[in-house]
């Protein structure tokens, strides 16, 4: 699978450790992040992944920031991209069963590196219900 990943200063390390699990698990990787400390705008980031997901140029989008707020309400301005804000891997599971989404939003200074490794993979192995959910989702998007 292609996945188009970003990040700002607060997640680098986190970054890290989830381009690591997608390469074992042969995952083919876009970067948009950054891989220092030093402060940067998240929305450069988000944006390019909202657009990578958006334009089909990767199937899943992964964003991490301080909160994940702000990288949710950047990627979900993009017609093609359901962005959940995640903290457990329940919840990552549950926003792919009953959502569909195509990007998963990383609260870094809210969780470990251990909890977002199992939630990414959460993500990535939970396939979408469909069935009445699918016609919750079809209703998301703006026309």
């Amino acid at each position: 699978m292609k996945i188009s990943i970003g990040n700002d200063h607060a997640g680098p390390d986190y970054k890290q450790a989830v381009v690591k699990m997608l390469k074992e698990r042969g995952h083919e990787i876009n970067n948009h992040g950054t891989d220092t400390f030093d402060s940067v705008d998240y929305p450069d980031f988000a944006h390019k992944v909202g657009q990578d997901v958006d334009k089909a140029v990767t199937e899943i989008g992964i964003v991490i920031c301080g909160s994940a707020q702000g990288v949710s309400m950047t990627v979900n301005k993009y017609q093609n991209v359901r962005g959940a804000v995640c903290w457990t891997k329940e919840i990552a599971g549950l926003a792919r069963e009953h959502n569909n989404a195509n990007v998963i939003c990383i609260p870094a200074r809210f969780t470990s590196i251990p909890q977002v490794i199992a939630m990414v993979e959460t993500f990535l192995d939970t396939e979408f219900a469909g069935g009445r959910h699918a016609t919750r989702v079809n209703k998301i998007a703006c026309s």
